[in-house]
């Protein structure tokens, strides 16, 4: 293998090393704007926002949690994906 070829195979890592991030980034800014708005539509009978302006913790906990546990595994298959090379 020339040396060529190698510096050739490490640019093109970083390229889709920087690009999957850049996707990864976009996927997550996408799934933290619309996981809010899922699990208010998954409970119409209850107004998460008034609720917490009302100093409803449990409503709080319940929305935060949802939230950060969709993201976390959204993180995951990020990773997955990257590491992966696709």
């Amino acid at each position: 293998m020339a040396l060529g070829d190698l510096s050739n195979n490490i640019v093109l890592s970083v390229v889709y090393t920087v690009l999957g991030g850049i996707l990864g980034i976009l996927m997550m800014g996408l799934a933290a704007f619309i996981v809010p708005k899922l699990v208010d539509a998954l409970t119409p009978n209850i107004d998460e926002e008034k609720e917490i302006l009302r100093g409803n913790l449990a409503v709080a906990t319940y929305s935060g949690k949802i939230t950060q546990a969709v993201i976390i595994g959204v993180s995951i298959i990020i990773a997955a994906a990257i590491i992966a090379g696709i």
